[in-house]
């Protein structure tokens, strides 16, 4: 797909940017990789080690996926910000194995009684560590003033995400978080190598299905981290709609696959 870029004679401006993000993205990758094994072997202790590799896999999740989105007009749109969705995906899944990332997957463990309240609790707090790190970060990383586009999404404020009414976005998100939700719980039998490319797939899809109407994001950590200066001027629109929406699909997934699929099955 990249190589379809270039073959459409782009200004070089563009593409040099385009690279510049995706080695940023790559290193990323790769630094949290080496933190995440340094923190196995280096952190003895089983409650800061798991906050550790849950922050660092969160803060790779938030920070690709903050550069990520400054390429959504790279063209041919959306072909090449879709399969860089999906690439990523890949990518996440094969090196953040056995992190969630994402608040609505904690929920979900939670209430499937996967793992306990207070192990819940710190999951989650360090996926909102590690967005709001992600955020610092890539702000600071764009201040360089590297690529034009860093200096541009610097200058924007909130982007305004939702290009709906409220309550078709709240739908949108809460659909969405269910959808997903459920269908990680389908998958979880499948061979994991196999599973990441569905699941890469699934949220592609979402992200084509959705993306122009809130950018179909359904994890709440990760809007905060993509959109911290929309919660600050209108905070209680978006928590409802980031936030509320895709914890309460994952309720509802709970129910579902709790309470419902078994008396069927």
């Amino acid at each position: 797909m990249l190589g379809d870029v270039l073959r459409q004679g782009l200004p070089a401006m563009v593409l040099d940017e385009a690279w510049l993000s995706l080695l940023l993205m790559v290193g990323t990758v790769m630094l949290v990789g080496g933190g995440r094994r340094l923190s196995r072997r280096h952190v003895p202790w089983r409650r800061p080690r798991a906050f550790l590799l849950e922050s660092v896999a969160t803060f790779q999740v938030c920070a690709c996926t903050n550069e990520l989105r400054l390429l959504a007009n790279v063209p041919p749109k959306p072909h090449v910000a879709l399969t860089l969705t999906y690439l990523f995906t890949v990518l996440h899944g094969l090196t953040l194995a056995g992190s969630t990332c994402n608040p609505c997957g904690t929920l979900q463990q939670v209430l499937d009684s996967g793992v306990s309240g207070k192990q819940g609790g710190l999951k989650v707090a360090a996926q909102f560590f590690g967005a709001v790190l992600a955020r610092i970060c890539m702000q600071h990383i764009w201040s360089l003033g590297i690529a034009q586009v860093h200096a541009e999404a610097l200058t924007q404020g909130c982007s305004e995400p939702i290009q709906t009414s409220a309550t078709q976005a709240f739908c949108i998100e809460l659909l969405f978080s269910a959808v997903f939700q459920l269908t990680v719980l389908q998958l979880e039998s499948i061979r994991p190598r196999l599973r990441v490319h569905l699941v890469a797939l699934l949220i592609t899809v979402l992200v084509y299905g959705g993306g122009n109407l809130t950018g179909a994001i359904f994890n709440p950590a990760l809007a905060f981290s993509l959109h911290a200066s929309c919660f600050h001027d209108k905070f209680w629109d978006y928590s409802l709609v980031y936030w509320m929406a895709p914890s309460l699909g994952s309720v509802l997934v709970a129910i579902v696959w709790g309470e419902i699929l078994p008396l069927i099955f």
